[in-house]
């Protein structure tokens, strides 16, 4: 588990692990029936089938970005579904994990971008820790088995997320590809940034993600709305 100083110990009710000072702002969507239902549905699927991230994993965007501390907002879409890779922050992997293709063309766009050294690793933990909430708009997925956990309820609980970050007076919003691109709808774009490019993925990479250069947009806006910069080393 990461980010210890941000979180406690889990309980069964996933809705009562969520302690930091997002509870009081999302409280309330752990009383909704969707709620019961969703973890209904996960709690049958990881005793039928091994589901990713790990139970001790699902929230790991809320205890490693406060809410306070949200400056920039990263959708992505479904956990990682193979063996070992999801652990809670969209995009990211564990240190001893292979980045993704996915991760991999992120890295590159970074270093074309602002230079910055590709890292050895694809833990983006500390990115999220600077400020960046990365956040999937479903939080967990069957293994091998891409969309099996979408329309169940999660994305109900991250819209609301996104509604959320939404009140602050200023996020900048990354929305990569046509999924997250559809949660454009739920940002004030009068007062929020919005940066949006075709997915990382080797599939679209090409169509415009590459030279898109998100980062230095990111920094510029923090800039403009006289917010500190973004450091986006991983080392």
């Amino acid at each position: 588990m990461i980010c210890n100083d941000f979180w406690s110990d889990f309980c069964t009710d996933l809705g009562n692990v969520v302690t930091t000072d997002w509870n009081p702002l999302l409280r309330r969507e752990f009383d909704q029936p969707y709620w019961k239902t969703l973890q209904a549905f996960v709690a049958h699927e990881r005793a039928h089938h091994t589901v990713y991230p790990a139970h001790d994993d699902v929230f790991s965007a809320f205890h490693c970005t406060s809410y306070a501390n949200t400056k920039v907002v990263i959708l992505g879409q479904d956990p990682y579904h193979g063996p070992g890779q999801a652990h809670g922050l969209c995009f990211s992997v564990q240190h001893n994990v292979p980045p993704p293709p996915s991760l991999v063309n992120i890295f590159k766009e970074l270093h074309t971008d602002l230079g910055v050294a590709i890292p050895a690793h694809g833990n983006l933990s500390s990115w999220a820790q600077r400020g960046v909430l990365l956040l999937n708009t479903t939080l967990t997925v069957r293994a091998g088995a891409a969309g099996s956990h979408h329309g169940k309820g999660w994305e109900t609980f991250t819209d609301q997320v996104i509604r959320t970050v939404n009140d602050k007076p200023f996020v900048v919003f990354v929305l990569w590809g046509a999924h997250a691109r559809k949660k454009k709808a739920l940002i004030d774009t009068s007062r929020h940034a919005v940066i949006e490019a075709p997915h990382p993925s080797p599939l679209s990479a090409h169509h415009g993600f590459f030279g898109s250069r998100p980062f230095s947009h990111i920094n510029a806006a923090l800039t403009n709305a006289g917010l500190s910069r973004m450091e986006w080393s991983l080392d």
